[in-house]
Parts: C-alpha cells; sequence; structure tokens
C-alpha cells in the first residue's frame, strides 16, 4: 500500500474515501460486473479517482473490473512522463494512447475548449469500449459541480447541473460516472500536498493565456460569497435538489418538451 493510499484510510478518511463510497453508494454508480474506464488525464482530480478505485478493485463491496486509460492529446514528453511517473509511484497500472487533438484545437479560434473537450470525450469512449468498458468514470469533484450551476445560470440563462452519472448519447450501452462528486476540492489540494505528490496542471497552452475564463471568474466569486456565508456551497449544491416545479416560470421534460406555469393554472 502506497503513503497516498494510506493517507486515504486515515487523515483523509472522512474528506475523501468516505465521500467517494458514499457517492457511489447514494447514486448507485456501480453494479456487479461492470468494466470500468478511469480516465486519467494526469491532474490531481483524476489521479486521486484512480487511487480511490485501485482500493475498489481490491476492498469494495460490489465486484467489477477496472481498466485505467491515459489518453495523451498533444502533452509535451516531459509532461507526459510526469503522468507515468505519478501512475508508477501510485501503483497504478495505466494503459495509454495518443491523439493529436491540441494541433486541431491550436488552430480554433472560437471555442477552443469546447471542441477539445468534446474531442476528448470522443475518443475515451472509443477507446473504452474498444477494452469492453460500459462505463467510463471521470474525476468532476464537488466544486466543479456547483461552478457549472452558476456558469450555466449566468452565461447560459439555464438552471441544469452536472449529474454524478449520465447514460452516453452516441454509445449504445455506456455511461459516463462521476465518483468525485461529494468530495471538496481544497481536500484533494490537502492530500495532494500532505503526500507530496506534484501532479499535471492544464497543460493546454490556450487555457494557461487564459487568465480570465468563465470558470475562474465563477470560483472566484463562489469564494468571495463563501467569506460572508460559509453555507454558499452547499446551498448552491441544494438549489439543484431541491427544485419545486410549481414555483418555476417554465421547465423542459425528457423530450425537450417545454411546461409553463400557465398550463392548468386556471383550472
Amino acid at each position: 500500500m502506497t503513503d497516498a493510499t494510506k493517507a486515504l484510510h486515515s487523515e483523509f478518511s472522512k474528506t475523501i474515501h468516505h465521500k467517494f463510497m458514499k457517492a457511489i453508494e447514494e447514486y448507485k454508480l456501480l453494479k456487479r460486473g461492470d468494466k470500468v474506464c478511469i480516465c486519467i488525464s494526469g491532474g490531481k482530480d483524476s489521479m486521486l479517482l484512480g487511487l480511490l478505485f485501485r482500493e475498489y478493485e481490491r476492498h469494495g463491496a460490489v465486484p467489477i473490473e477496472v481498466k485505467y486509460l491515459v489518453m495523451d492529446p498533444g502533452y509535451s514528453a516531459e509532461n507526459f512522463e510526469l503522468i507515468k511517473q505519478n501512475a508508477e509511484r501510485l501503483d497504478i497500472p495505466v494503459d495509454t494512447f495518443v491523439t493529436e487533438i491540441f494541433k486541431h484545437t491550436e488552430r480554433i479560434d472560437r471555442d477552443p475548449c469546447f471542441l477539445c473537450a468534446k474531442m476528448r470525450r470522443g475518443h475515451l469512449y472509443n477507446k473504452a469500449r474498444e477494452m469492453g468498458c460500459n462505463k467510463i468514470a471521470l474525476g468532476h469533484h464537488f466544486d466543479d459541480v456547483i461552478e457549472s450551476i452558476l456558469m450555466g445560470m449566468i452565461y447560459g440563462g439555464q438552471a441544469q447541473t452536472m449529474l454524478p452519472k449520465l447514460k452516453a448519447q452516441n454509445y449504445a450501452g455506456m455511461e459516463l460516472i462521476r465518483p468525485l462528486y461529494l468530495i471538496r476540492e481544497r481536500d484533494i489540494i490537502k492530500w495532494r500536498d500532505y503526500c507530496e505528490l506534484e501532479f499535471l496542471q492544464c497543460a493546454c497552452r490556450i487555457t494557461q493565456r487564459e487568465e480570465g475564463s468563465k470558470r475562474k471568474l465563477i470560483k472566484r466569486l463562489i469564494a468571495r460569497l463563501a467569506e460572508d456565508n460559509p453555507q454558499i456551497e452547499q446551498n448552491i449544491f441544494r438549489s439543484v435538489c431541491n427544485v419545486r416545479l410549481d414555483r418555476l416560470i417554465s421547465y423542459k421534460d425528457f423530450n425537450g418538451e417545454i411546461h409553463s406555469f400557465l398550463d392548468g393554472y386556471d383550472d
């Protein structure tokens, strides 16, 4: 057992390991016989996800098979080597494959991050399906969820959230799961620093230039609001758990049909 794994069962048992297990149970993310592809980008979140699943393979209540997949979208040789070194240090047996996503997205002026994410997702689904997997697991955490809620409202004019699991629309029989859904980013950072680990930051040159990105602005906004009200983060999350449809002006159902509060208002 690595030191980083031991820390998950001691100092970070409540803040990380317990919340990982809670998300799996509460949102029914795993079932017997699942073959799960853990998508590892090399950052702190996905590396932690890989380590947690290594432990789940050994001691989890539900028998599953796990594959650990690293895609190289065009990293520098130094960055790709760092990923492989960290995987070896954490005893995560990764499979790797190479794409040229960065070459394509760096030529795009508008929404390069959207295109990059879409292309990454497509490559990961295809590779995971080749490996016989029926689920892919991504390292989105609690802070990603609440930031997405506000981004959708402020920039997209819609109320929705990043779900803990989602059936793939274009890949029949496959499902995306987010087992870090309840884990705070600050606790992941504490775990990383406690274990003296150095993970890959975003290696995309476009993102590194965009210091004023929408997500960073939202992250700063939430941090500022939390200074006055420590319950802000939890309240943002609860806002999509306690939705009152009868108090909305309108909403869309699963088929995209719009329902108004005026429907049946005079009945």
